[in-house]
């Protein structure tokens, strides 16, 4: 099983609806308080055989008027149902950046739970099980100076709209929910019953040394490796054609699309 071809999960994906001419498909996750812009250029950077379906969590930019999700379960018992709604016979694949990471993984692990089709591979970026420093619930519950102070050294956010209370209460809502959601999540140590690949920025300081590797007991039949770039946690914006070719040719080589 794979894609539904004209599939469409409205709210969630982005385009809504699927490409029947392509042959597998690339869902993307993006990172706590972010949303699908990170990837607006990733269409580009993939060979017309694999369309690229963004994923756009609830609470934030063009879904800032639904409710965000503040725990791990829930959230991906829901992708899991959009996901499976698309499914038919083409294969499928999930790539995720930091908290995106985490909800590609569980979202892997969940399908192969529910004995849906899974995914022909997983990629995971700047995160890992283990040696990743995790946000704590004195931080998710506190007030907003600790979250727009967060912000602020992630970099993700412009100081200017840091400095406006209108602006930073837009962003800080949604940092806030998926801060929780990453809070939420204890480790069971699952497989993921499909190949699994790792990227990550050399000078992560999120990451412990070797924590990306941890992924090799975690992925069955195959751990294809992990990739280093330079930069830090947020390597991807900098690297994402790279990123995007390695996964298109893992992706060709497992299931010659």
């Amino acid at each position: 099983m794979g894609l539904r071809r004209g599939g469409t999960s409205a709210g969630w994906l982005r385009p809504a609806v699927s490409d029947p001419d392509a042959r597998a498909a690339l869902f993307l996750f993006h990172y706590s308080g972010g949303g699908v812009s990170m990837y607006s250029r990733w269409p580009d950077f993939l060979p017309p055989s694999v369309e690229c379906r963004r994923v756009q969590l609830p609470g934030r930019q063009d879904r800032v008027d639904d409710p965000a999700f503040t725990e791990l379960a829930p959230l991906v018992a829901s992708l899991c149902e959009v996901i499976s709604q698309e499914l038919d016979d083409r294969p499928y694949a999930l790539f995720g950046h930091s908290m995106g990471a985490l909800l590609a993984y569980r979202v892997a692990v969940e399908m192969d739970r529910a004995a849906h089709a899974r995914p022909a591979l997983v990629g995971v970026s700047g995160w890992a099980p283990e040696g990743f420093s995790m946000p704590s619930r004195h931080l998710t519950e506190g007030p907003d100076e600790g979250i727009v102070g967060l912000l602020r050294e992630l970099g993700t956010v412009p100081d200017q709209a840091l400095d406006s209370r209108e602006l930073s209460a837009m962003v800080v809502a949604p940092m806030r929910a998926d801060l929780a959601v990453c809070a939420d999540y204890q480790d069971d140590l699952a497989p993921v019953g499909c190949p699994l690949v790792a990227y990550g920025g050399r000078d992560d300081p999120y990451l412990a040394p070797g924590a990306l590797r941890s992924w090799a007991t975690r992925a069955h039949p195959a751990f294809l490796g992990v990739r280093e770039f330079p930069g830090g946690h947020f390597f991807i914006h900098d690297h994402g054609p790279g990123i995007a070719m390695d996964l298109a040719q893992l992706l060709h080589r497992h299931i010659a699309c």
